[in-house]
Formats: structure tokens, sequence, C-alpha cells
């Protein structure tokens, strides 16, 4: 216990760290000072309306709510661009967040950057920490740093480092390598359990990676498939490999639903090898495939149900249109998610068989070894 609590206490160290770390080469947005606000008049005598679409300009009139300048007023733009996904519209008593500069002691140049969410993000983190805490203790607490620290590597050292030309394949894989590291020590702790939670997740993970490799050019797909990717390359990122990058999502994505069937499958052997400890090498090993076999029959829809709930108004679309379901599976962005899905179903499936075999030798070796 002393073992994982220094652990957990490096890990929360680390993650600390990680914060003020700033590897990044991109240029830096300029960027004033931000505030909680209140509208508290709305002109919309320009604004243009075509059916549910709005274009032109909405004039908005501000009250600050915290920062140096509280009370104050300031006169906001909220350009509409008839885009349903970024536009939105406001009307009085909406709480935006609003960012301004300082002219003379007053703010000027105000813009609004959407509704002010980032209280009840705070809420909502807080609330699923305190969950983890109460309902698995100190387990909970350190699957809460775990996942900080998980968020802190991605968006601290694996984003920048992708767009400072770095191979996505091995950045991902080597990132891939330390979450599943940090994670299933941290949870499953610093003994046989973890090694072999580790070690068949990372087995997984790799065949994951090789298969994405393999079908992602038998399907004739790149990266600029994905959302915002074309952006990316327009902001000056060329020489970026998206294809890489589609294919390092595909087993990033799937990596924590093979560290999940991982652990389960190794815990599940730690407590038979606790109950019988005389069980035999090809007899634990069968045990830990019989809880593999139930896990994955519901497992093995997991990434479906994750993938397809996350392109419901595309497929709602389609099946509004009349398109046969040849055309569907047919298109570049539709086969993408299919890789997607049965790729990392292959990890998932397989991390069973893997995680079994290394904890039935672990195992084996601690009770000759006793």
């Amino acid at each position: 216990m002393n073992r994982e609590w220094i652990f957990s206490i490096i890990l929360a160290g680390i993650s600390i760290g990680l914060y003020f770390l700033d590897l990044s080469r991109a240029p830096r947005m300029e960027s004033g000072l931000h505030a909680r606000g209140a509208v508290i008049a709305v002109d919309n005598s320009k604004v243009r309306r075509n059916l549910i679409v709005k274009t032109e300009e909405q004039f908005l009139t501000v009250r600050l709510l915290d920062g140096p300048h509280a009370s104050k007023e300031v006169s906001v733009t909220n350009m509409l661009t008839g885009k349903l996904e970024f536009d939105e519209f406001y009307e009085v008593g909406a709480i935006v967040l609003v960012e301004y500069d300082v002219r003379s002691g007053r703010p000027a140049n105000a813009l609004v950057r959407g509704y002010y969410r980032l209280r009840m993000e705070l809420v909502l983190i807080g609330l699923f920490g305190i969950l983890l805490i109460v309902v698995a203790g100190a387990t909970g607490l350190k699957a809460a740093l775990s996942f900080i620290f998980a968020a802190m590597v991605l968006w601290k050292i694996f984003f920048p480092l992708i767009l400072r030309g770095y191979p996505p394949l091995l950045m991902g894989l080597a990132v891939v390598a330390v979450l599943t590291a940090v994670i299933t020590f941290s949870v499953g702790g610093l003994n046989k359990r973890g090694t072999a939670t580790f070690a068949g997740s990372m087995m997984g993970v790799l065949l994951t990676c090789g298969l994405a490799d393999l079908f992602t050019g038998s399907f004739k797909l790149h990266g600029a498939i994905r959302p915002f990717a074309e952006t990316l390359l327009y902001s000056g990122y060329y020489s970026l490999n998206l294809t890489d990058v589609f294919i390092a999502s595909v087993f990033i994505a799937s990596s924590g639903a093979v560290m999940d069937l991982a652990m389960d499958i190794a815990a599940s052997m730690d407590e038979i090898k606790r109950k019988h400890p005389e069980i035999g090498l090809l007899e634990h090993i069968r045990s830990g495939l019989r809880v593999g076999r139930a896990v994955i029959g519901t497992m093995s829809t997991t990434l479906l149900l994750a993938y397809s709930s996350s392109h419901l108004a595309m497929f709602l679309l389609f099946m509004a249109k009349g398109m046969p379901a040849q055309n569907i599976l047919n298109a570049p962005f539709v086969a993408a998610e299919v890789l997607n899905i049965l790729v990392g179903s292959f990890g998932l499936v397989t991390v069973a068989p893997f995680t079994a075999l290394v904890a039935g030798f672990l195992y084996q070796r601690r009770s000759k070894a006793g």
C-alpha cells in the first residue's frame, strides 16, 4: 500500500508539472481579458432568417459580471454565418463568456465566445471525481489521478509533438504505452495483476495498430476524411501525415476499452489464484479464457455503439435521403468508421487470450518461486 500511495503522489506531481509544460511552437492567438457577462439588450434588426438558418449580424449589450471591469457594459457584434453547428443566437438574460481588450481604462473590442459553460464543466468533473472516490475508495482516487494524467499527456505532450513533426504512429504507441502503464499500475497495483494487464493491453494495441495500418491502405483511405483535418493543413501544417494521424486515432480510441477488458481478465485470474493456489497453469489459463468469453460477449458491441452514436445524425440523413446500403458503406467517411469499429474490436477480442496467457505464466512463476 505504501508503494501505491507513493506512486499516486508521484503521478499527481507529474500531472501538475505537465500543466505548466509548453512544447507547442504554434503561434499564440492574441487574447485579452475574459469574464462572464450577462446579455442585457439584443438588436436583431440586421439578422436575416431563412427557415431555421440565421445570418448577418446580431448586436448585443453585455454587462460584465466578474473580473477587473465587473458591472461595466460593452457592445458586441455576434456574426451569424448560417452554420448551426458553429453559430449561437443569444437572448436577453443569457450568460456568456466575453473576451475583451482595455482602452483608456474601459473594456473595448469585446467578443462573445459562446454561452458560459466553464463553471458547469468544472462541476461535472468534480462530481465525477467524487463519485469515483465514494464508490471505489483509494482505487477511485488513483483512477481520478490517472484520468487527469491521461488528459495532461495528450494535451501537453502528444498533440504538440505531432504538430512539431514527430511521427504520429511512434508517438501514438509511446503515449499509449505510458498511459497504459500508469493507469494499469495505479488501478491494478504494482504487482502481477498490473503487469498482466499492461502486457495484455499492449499486445492488443500493437495488433490494432498493425491491422489499422494494413486496412487503411486496403480501403484507400486518408486522414483528410476526419473533421477539421483539411483545415489543419490550411493552417500551415502541410507536412503533417494525416493518414498516420488517422491510424494513430484508431488504436488510441480503442486502447481504453482494451485496458478495461485486460483488467477484467487479470483481476479474475488473480482472484482465482488466491482462492485456489494449487491450480495448474493450463487450468488457470482456461479459467481466464472462460471469463474472457463472457466479457467479450458484451464488449464486442462497445465500439459499435460508441462510434455509431457519435454519427447518428449522419446515418439519419442517409436514411432520410433513401440512399442504398451499398452507397452508404462504400462512402469514405463511413468506411473509415467501419475500419475504426472492426479493427478496434480485433484488439478487444484478442486481448482476452493475450492477458490470460501472460497472467497464467506470471502466477505460475510466483507459485513455483514460493
